[in-house]
């Protein structure tokens, strides 16, 4: 398991409240995961990064447990999984994570510059051994885990937008997160942009922490009304069809983030999992659905954790001829039939149970149970 070197700050506003947040990742011990602490807040309560708790995906992902809220919580955390580390404490003292400029690269700066540490515990990856899939059928959504050796994630996007088209994105290893995905920032679309600021709901917006869409014709009058909002003197629309307050970073850059939403959100599951994670036109509310999904399973599968992998067709280390010539022992007390494994580390057989076994006489009369 790894933490961070030291405890890091970071400071801006929060996009949809407009407050000036101040928010520290600080090093936290094994086991710990990530939890979020609301320094403002009488107290200082913390709640834990958990799907379960996660009350609100209309625009980012809210985590709220009795007096504690906090919003936006998907860059940061991806930054922190990109980054390696599996236990961090988020102090903040306000409602949102500072959006900053919409992606995760101010944060994954910030843990670079501190390190990361190793700790003295093991990390336990989660494995899946079927597919965990899940469809919403109104949104036309459809996300499934496939089994793997390593985290592996692709993502692809189709809002029947001319500007967008379709677009995909890939990350084969959490080791290229940094380069390929922590610098794509947020999207949205002219459109949606307008209702925000008809509902007073994007007051931390400055024009360059999100990458804007245009997906209509757009009359000066909105321009100059866009203009004021974001307190330039002009805005215009380029000619692929985006506002021109930044460059794109990527041609695919609108689904590479979608790529960091999943990982953000899917840090809520709690367990670090092996998986290739397929998001088919992904959102942040599917996002959540799956990983409490994936939760479920591992939590119903985590006591199979660790068995050992017996296949019967495969020929044991040790026969049970060759286990004799190493043990005094013999039936009835020899006790094991093969060895299917040896290592430094560990050894593995296998004993076949019938109902023959002599101890079944007395335990129990008419009730067999294995001692």
């Amino acid at each position: 398991q790894h933490t961070l070197a030291a405890a890091v700050s970071i400071s801006g506003t929060g996009l949809h409240t407009g407050i000036n947040v101040d928010m520290t990742l600080k090093p936290a011990n094994a086991g710990f995961g990530f939890q979020f602490q609301r320094v403002d807040l009488p107290g200082a309560p913390t709640i834990k990064a958990d799907c379960d708790l996660v009350t609100d995906t209309s625009r980012g992902t809210t985590l709220e447990q009795g007096a504690v809220k906090v919003s936006t919580v998907e860059h940061v955390l991806a930054a922190l999984v990109g980054m390696g580390v599996d236990n961090c404490l988020i102090e903040i003292n306000g409602p949102e994570i500072p959006i900053i400029d919409g992606s995760s690269r101010p944060f994954v700066d910030i843990i670079e510059a501190t390190g990361v540490l190793e700790q003295e515990a093991t990390k336990a990856w989660y494995t899946i051994d079927t597919n965990i899939s899940f469809y919403d059928e109104k949104k036309r959504v459809e996300m499934t885990a496939l089994p793997a050796t390593n985290y592996e994630l692709t993502t692809l996007i189709d809002f029947n937008s001319p500007v967008l088209g379709t677009q995909h994105a890939g990350l084969k290893s959490l080791k290229d997160f940094n380069k390929e995905i922590a610098p794509c920032r947020t999207f949205c679309f002219l459109h949606e942009l307008e209702m925000l600021l008809d509902n007073n709901l994007i007051k931390g917006g400055d024009i360059n922490n999100a990458i804007v869409v245009v997906d209509k014709p757009v009359t000066p009058e909105e321009m100059s009304r866009l203009a004021k909002a974001f307190g330039r003197t002009k805005v215009e629309v380029k000619s692929e069809g985006y506002l021109n307050n930044l460059e794109l970073r990527f041609p695919n850059e609108p689904a590479r983030h979608k790529l960091l939403d999943v990982i953000g959100d899917l840090a809520l599951i709690g367990y670090p999992i092996k998986a290739h994670i397929i998001a088919n036109r992904p959102g942040h509310s599917s996002n959540v659905e799956f990983a409490k999904k994936i939760k479920q399973y591992i939590k119903k599968n985590k006591h199979t954790k660790g068995i050992p992998n017996y296949d019967p067709n495969q020929p044991p280390v040790y026969t049970q001829q060759q286990i004799e010539k190493t043990l005094p022992h013999r039936y009835p007390f020899l006790l094991v039939d093969k060895i299917i494994e040896l290592t430094d580390a560990q050894i593995v057989g296998i004993k076949n149970v019938t109902f023959n076994e002599f101890f079944f006489q007395g335990h129990f009369p008419g009730n067999p149970v294995m001692p």
